[in-house]
């Protein structure tokens, strides 16, 4: 791809509607983000299908949203744009962003259809008149097969978070829905990242489109700062608190694998102190909106969450996402890491991670090209430290509102008129800090050394565990595969057809997957599998953290494949700058 400089513009320069432009205006907005510089005038001016490739919070719904509303017919009632998004968070978010670019066009309506609301309400304002339907991809395929929404007369039909559509399960509803629509639309393809099942839609339902991307894909933003902890896993909530602890001003997501840990974390974190609470899908509608209004609101400082549950999540400033568990596939990492660092501001993504898990930060690195750096978790004494340099930073901050304390004053320099000053900072940092001081008195140094630890663990190329005896295998086969943790368990048995062998600790990712079998057995279960093949593919096995070891990525799936490279011959511009 060829890279191109981008000039300074403003959102006047694009062909926008004065309308639009005044909504724009009112909501603060200047200057167009690159992805809105590129899609805009496109979708303004051309009648291709687009794929756009752009990280998570570069502005995309102003890119596709803006151009659509200036294209629309309000004097019709008849539903010309359908949005699929994946989850209910990003579809409310998507309606409430587009009605507000809408604000002075007069009888255009943007209805949002999710699942989780009252599906007869939904049908009303549908009914009522619809020209932008903002939807999730169940919920809108079974409003068609109620046949309570016209799709006939569409125009443009927007995918957007397309590759996380597609890791949530959703192709076969995305495939019917696609299917029910005219053949002479216009199909717009949002996504950080471009898995082989986005080919597969482009290739069923796209016309040669054209392709902007906007950096580098399964890249993370340029401001972010990659850190990751490395804890037994026994402290890793221990190692939560310190870091949470040693930026007092933290305001950030956490992210679980599941929804139990997820509420477990949530609730401990509560229970120790801490202004958090808890996201997942267990949760009722109202109760995921009253979480996120207080997350906004910031009455929330941490908000634990899993990647579903956090898909839509628009949130300005936040300082910090910690990654509790690492994600099963790395692609989930730039997503995770994109809520961060967004509109030209700085944040932090932190891992944290136990010594079996150390090795893949090097993949994460490899995949997202960037360096993490290895950071130590805080001790007591440095926790604080740090919190008293803030609170004496607060103290110097704070506003003196001397009319309404002013006749309190007497009486309390009259009980402090035998104190020293030394005394009564002492006595000051002590009344608000003792509880620091009390809970990190006695408390040990987590961290752990890697370099003493690692022997151990890699022994002549065994990667054995000396403590346990067990080896950690990688395998290259997982979800893509429709392998679960069982299936796979007994398909490695069975085809190693070992005496004795014991697999155990298996981890099914979306194209690979590791697990663990004695010492004794690691190089006879990779002899075992030397000729085999699974769906037509070999299957490789190898140590998991053997230094140097090639990740056997599937070609075609991670990154920006070959396949997707002759497939969308008709490049348009990267923004990379590499």
């Amino acid at each position: 791809m060829k890279t191109k400089e981008t000039k300074e513009m403003t959102f006047n320069e694009l062909g926008i509607d004065k309308r639009i432009l005044k909504a724009i205006s009112e909501l603060g907005f200047e200057t167009p983000m690159p992805v809105q510089q590129e899609v805009i005038p496109f979708l303004l001016n051309q009648k291709k299908d687009l794929v756009a490739l752009a990280h998570t919070g570069t502005g995309k719904t102003a890119a596709f949203g803006i151009p659509i509303i200036q294209q629309i017919d309000p004097s019709s009632i008849k539903t010309q744009a359908l949005i699929l998004a994946p989850t209910r968070e990003l579809c409310m978010q998507i309606t409430d962003d587009l009605s507000k670019f809408a604000k002075y066009i007069e009888n255009l309506h943007v209805v949002a259809i999710y699942g989780g609301a009252n599906i007869m309400t939904q049908i009303r304002q549908v009914a009522s008149g619809a020209q932008i339907i903002v939807a999730t991809p169940g919920r809108m395929l079974d409003m068609l097969k109620r046949k309570k929404v016209n799709v006939s007369a569409i125009r443009f039909l927007v995918l957007d978070e397309a590759d996380e559509m597609l890791n949530m399960g959703f192709k076969e509803e995305l495939t019917a829905v696609l299917a029910s629509t005219p053949d002479d639309k216009r199909v717009l393809l949002f996504s950080a990242t471009m898995p082989r099942g986005i080919e597969s839609i482009a290739r069923s339902y796209m016309k040669t489109p054209e392709e902007i991307t906007v950096g580098s894909p399964n890249t993370t933003a340029e401001n972010v700062h990659h850190q990751y902890y490395v804890a037994h896993a026994k402290d890793r909530y221990i190692a939560l608190k310190r870091i949470a602890d040693f930026y007092p001003d933290i305001y950030s997501i956490i992210f679980c694998r599941t929804k139990i840990e997820t509420q477990e974390v949530a609730d401990s974190l509560i229970k120790d102190g801490y202004n958090a609470d808890a996201l997942h899908g267990d949760l009722s509608q109202a109760q995921r909106d009253s979480v996120m209004n207080r997350f906004r609101g910031r009455s929330l400082q941490m908000l634990v969450a899993t990647d579903v549950a956090a898909r839509g999540i628009d949130v300005n400033d936040l300082t910090h996402i910690i990654n509790y568990n690492l994600p099963d596939d790395i692609e989930y990492y730039t997503h995770r890491s994109g809520r961060t660092g967004r509109a030209g501001k700085s944040g932090i993504s932190i891992l944290i991670v136990n010594l079996k898990e150390v090795f893949r930060v090097k993949q994460i690195e490899k995949q997202i090209g960037k360096k993490f750096q290895a950071v130590k978790i805080p001790t007591g004494k440095e926790v604080c430290e740090k919190q008293l340099i803030h609170l004496v930073e607060k103290l110097k901050n704070t506003e003196i509102q001397h009319d309404e304390i002013g006749s309190f004053l007497p009486a309390a320099y009259e009980q402090l008129k035998s104190l020293s000053k030394e005394e009564i900072i002492q006595r000051f940092i002590s009344t608000e800090f003792n509880r620091f001081l009390s809970y990190y008195r006695k408390a040990a140094d987590i961290n752990v050394e890697l370099k003493k630890e690692s022997p151990a663990r890699f022994t002549g190329g065994s990667g054995s565990n000396s403590k346990s005896g067990q080896v950690r295998l990688f395998v290259n086969v997982g979800q893509m595969e429709s392998f679960t943790p069982a299936k796979l368990k007994t398909y490695l048995q069975e085809t190693a057809n070992v005496a004795n062998l014991n697999i155990s600790n298996v981890e099914v990712t979306r194209c690979s997957s590791y697990f663990e079998v004695g010492s004794q057995f690691a190089e006879i279960v990779m002899a075992k599998f030397k000729k085999e093949k699974f769906q037509n593919r070999r299957v490789q096995i190898d140590y998991a953290d053997r230094p140097g070891r090639s990740n056997y990525k599937d070609k075609g799936y991670k990154g920006h494949s070959k396949s997707t490279e002759s497939f969308f011959f008709n490049k348009r511009k990267n923004r990379s700058g590499k």
